[in-house]
């Protein structure tokens, strides 16, 4: 006799399965284990009586079986959230669990998230931090908020606020190292730099001397720590206004060739067209776009 199964929660990890040709990531997009995705393809596989994938120590693909099965398993999940989605509106109140991916400079967003979750109980934050270009609908997000542009047609966005680049050191830097008064000068200063996922190393966008060879003294995948070690007094970095404002006021932090960066940043929120009648993705956004805007620091 074959075992009963939560067809619904097979149907998701085949699907999950299916599109990131891996058990491991697809239970991390899931919030499950690797083996309890496996578990879950075996007794889809046993309640259908056919093979879905081919499995390998290092890979999985569909098999025949599971190519068929996967267009059809989409229709059935497609239809559930499209019913979902009506019921919510029918009730009108945000519920459930919401995949937000933010940028690792997310701390400006902190009191927004605080302040919405306490507004919103109902409402489960799953918050994703991360720099890399995440494909929102492939990946299961529900709201992606960035610093950059886009031109992905499927998404509908919001711009939250541009925002200026600053050059910043640490008094104790100054006194040890003095300030340099033009762009070539950087070359005789310690200067830490940013290595995009790429292996590319972000370029300090400077006016007067654009494509200048910018020392690179220390590199971090991250922003955040390179901001720690500015303030430590270890070189002169180059962040976001929004992450460098307080030091800038409280002494903290001083400016370092006020006026040289010519390039402004732009902070955007996208969310699939689809899924802005869902209340929590509705409430999300609306929420976000009328409580960050004035902390971005709009330069625009």
């Amino acid at each position: 006799m074959v075992e009963p199964v939560d067809s619904l929660a097979s149907l998701r990890a085949f699907v999950a399965s299916a599109d990131a040709r891996s058990f491991k990531t697809a239970g991390q997009g899931l919030g499950i284990s690797s083996s309890a995705v496996g578990k879950a393809i075996a007794r889809l596989e046993s309640q259908l009586a056919v093979t879905l994938f081919h499995r390998t120590t290092r890979t999985i693909s569909l098999t025949e079986a599971g190519t068929i099965f996967l267009a059809r398993a989409r229709r059935m999940l497609d239809e559930l959230q499209a019913g979902e989605a009506e019921l919510a509106e029918v009730s009108g109140s945000p519920r459930g669990r919401l995949r937000v991916s933010l940028p690792l400079t997310g701390s400006l967003l902190t009191n927004a998230l605080a302040a919405f979750a306490a507004e919103h109980p109902l409402v489960e934050l799953d918050l994703d931090y991360s720099d890399r270009l995440v494909d929102v609908i492939e990946e299961g997000f529900d709201v992606v908020i960035r610093t950059g542009e886009t031109g992905d047609s499927r998404l509908l966005h919001k711009t939250l606020g541009h925002f200026e680049w600053r050059l910043v050191a640490a008094p104790t830097y100054v006194a040890a190292h003095g300030l340099p008064t033009g762009p070539q000068d950087l070359s005789h200063h310690v200067c830490l730099r940013q290595k995009l996922l790429s292996g590319r190393i972000a370029a300090w966008p400077l006016r007067s001397a654009p494509g200048l060879n910018v020392p690179v003294s220390l590199t971090a995948s991250v922003i955040d720590p390179l901001l720690d070690l500015t303030l430590r007094g270890a070189g002169i970095g180059c962040f976001p206004q929004f992450l460098v404002r307080d030091g800038l006021a409280n002494g903290a932090l001083v400016p370092v060739l006020e006026g040289e960066l010519e390039q402004a940043g732009v902070l955007t929120m996208l969310w699939p067209a689809s899924r802005f009648r869902v209340p929590k993705v509705r409430a999300f956004v609306d929420y976000v776009g009328r409580h960050v805007k004035a902390d971005v620091g709009s330069v625009a």
